[in-house]
């Protein structure tokens, strides 16, 4: 069974520049995590775009819709930016009937060292092998039904609606 991973951005590729205090992105952070976990799984990892999820463009979603379409896998996990995740699993979920997918990101960036990124990687990777077809949001050990969730912005969890 294949898992095909889509990357986007979002925090849990950006980067801290310790000079102006801003976010940036460099490339992502994936690959080490994924060798970090020991992750032994069949996966495909393919690298959508670099984005602030605040910046994604319908066009932007599009080509993230297009490439879960056009996957072989029926499995597909996409790392993405919090604050616009559940916009993007809902043009998702309007199109795709027949795969498993799984939207998943991180509230504090992966190379920060205390970020949530690697353990909401790997619960993804444990959802988007059992659960049925359908689109979903895994933050916090936890899954959602992407249209059952929702970024509370003053605890920084995700929670159930």
């Amino acid at each position: 069974m294949q898992i095909r991973i889509y990357i986007t951005g979002g925090t849990f590729d950006k980067e801290y520049n310790e000079l102006t205090g801003e976010l940036f992105f460099q490339d992502s952070h994936i690959h080490e995590m994924l060798l970090l976990g020991r992750c032994k799984l069949d996966l495909k990892i393919r690298n959508l775009m670099l984005e602030d999820s605040l910046s994604l463009t319908n066009a932007d979603r599009k080509i993230i819709l297009d490439h879960c379409i056009d996957s072989e896998a029926d499995k597909i996990i996409i790392t993405h930016g919090t604050d616009m995740m559940v916009a993007t699993a809902k043009v998702l979920s309007e199109t795709i009937k027949d795969k498993t997918i799984v939207l998943t990101g991180a509230m504090i960036p992966y190379r920060s060292g205390s970020s949530d990124g690697l353990f909401n990687l790997g619960s993804a990777l444990a959802f988007v092998q059992t659960l049925p077809h359908g689109v979903y949001i895994s933050m916090n050990g936890k899954y959602f039904d992407w249209d059952k969730v929702q970024k509370n912005r003053k605890t920084g969890i995700f929670e159930e609606i």
